[in-house]
């Protein structure tokens, strides 16, 4: 097949693809879309075969962790140990609205630095729709913290997002790297997110409310998930201190943990197994598969070569450069090929780490700017739209434009800036 069409054929493919992982045709799960670009791209011949399972297992340390994260907040979400600390919050919000949105944002900034992105929106989303409709309270307000959230800090730790380790695959920074690389711009993220979204949403946290001021005790089970999430948090701590790959712990971890609770509870699995998004898997699995397809065609080999020369110019104009345009494209492809393509790009180019991870907060923060930018926002949609709730694409992306610029530039710019 001549290189052009072949190259056309590979392009057409990944977009109808994402196009069909964003807006999920004929109610389709996102998974479908992304294994049945991936199976096309093989049947047409445009990626061996072979190769295409060379891609797949790229990923093993991202399904490992995705597997293990899910366990540990499907049991945490079974036991109720998340509609307890939503139902804590309420009560110790003493009725002022602006209190309960600090206290939801502190909450989403801690599961989402211990349990990953996903977790924030699959998992903490209904809690904090109980929490408001308990409170008699606008649920939109503090459903958005859970969406802007979950991106603003991701980039916390390396196990924050999967999208982390997808970036670094093999080189993921150790612990205190991490830290050193990440700490000033996790927080300059999340305090310029909480201002920006708390002065967007100020219109709607003015009348005060009353609510109970107990809180039920944790069950047993909710207990041993805390603390099953309590040592895999440190666990997985201690491993990235040491530079070891985090999929295979995260996975025991969780499963251990799973294990344990539905033996304490005398529980039967299946109704947890069928509340597990095992969907998420087989998505990045196809998405592997399609940034091989998409590598094939020379365009990392272009985006190396001209992040090479604008580094040749100056590390911190190639930084910005790309840690804003990797922001902005990932709202149209969406960060996780996003991610893909930028470890490829990287792994070729082979750029200062500072520039590496300038183009890191572009694919965990720049999501925010749109409901499709990233997994996270997407299942924090299809999650509100359970619960009744409807954000339009027009409506999230005026919030974002507000919201986000600043915490990038921020983030970025502080990264860049470190000695």
């Amino acid at each position: 097949m001549d290189a052009t069409i072949a190259n056309s054929l590979v392009w057409g493919i990944a977009g109808l693809t994402t196009a069909g992982v964003i807006t999920r045709p004929f109610g389709l799960p996102e998974a479908v879309w992304a294994c049945l670009g991936a199976a096309a791209v093989v049947l047409f011949g445009l990626l061996a075969p072979g190769l295409a399972l060379d891609a797949i297992g790229k990923g093993l340390d991202v399904y490992l962790f995705l597997f293990g994260m899910m366990l540990l907040s499907e049991t945490a979400r079974h036991e109720g140990l998340f509609d307890w600390v939503a139902q804590y919050a309420v009560a110790h919000a003493h009725g002022s609205p602006q209190r309960l949105f600090l206290l939801v944002y502190a909450v989403g900034v801690i599961v989402t630095a211990f349990l990953s992105n996903d977790a924030t929106a699959v998992v903490l989303t209904p809690a904090v729709f109980a929490a408001a409709k308990k409170a008699k309270l606008e649920p939109l307000p503090y459903l958005f913290i859970c969406a802007f959230i979950a991106n603003a800090a991701s980039f916390v730790l390396p196990i924050s997002n999967p999208a982390n380790i997808v970036l670094y695959g093999d080189h993921t920074p150790p612990l205190a790297a991490w830290l050193k690389s990440f700490a000033l711009p996790s927080l300059l993220s999340i305090v310029a997110t909480y201002l920006m979204l708390r002065w967007a949403m100020r219109n709607d946290l003015d009348a005060a409310f009353t609510a109970e001021t107990g809180t039920e005790k944790l069950s047993s089970g909710a207990k041993a998930a805390l603390a099953g999430i309590a040592v895999t948090a440190a666990t997985l701590l201690t491993v990235s201190l040491l530079d070891i790959r985090l999929g295979l712990p995260t996975a025991l971890l969780g499963l251990a943990t799973t294990l344990f609770v539905l033996v304490q509870q005398r529980q039967s699995p299946l109704p947890l197994i069928k509340d597990v998004s095992w969907g998420i898997i087989p998505l990045v699995a196809g998405l592997f598969v399609l940034v091989e397809a998409i590598e094939r065609t020379g365009l990392i080999r272009l985006l190396a070569t001209d992040l090479t020369q604008l580094v040749a110019i100056s590390e911190l104009l190639a930084g910005a450069t790309a840690g804003g345009l990797v922001a902005v494209l990932s709202n149209v492809i969406n960060n996780l090929p996003m991610g893909l393509i930028g470890a490829t790009t990287i792994a070729a180019a082979k750029p200062p780490q500072a520039v590496t991870d300038a183009i890191l907060i572009g694919v965990d923060l720049g999501p925010n700017f749109s409901v499709s930018g990233s997994l996270a926002t997407i299942l924090w949609l299809l999650v509100i739209r359970r619960e009744g709730e409807h954000v339009g694409y027009r409506t999230f992306l005026k919030i974002g434009l507000l919201v986000t610029p600043p915490a990038l530039i921020l983030a970025i710019g502080a990264r860049l800036l470190l000695p």
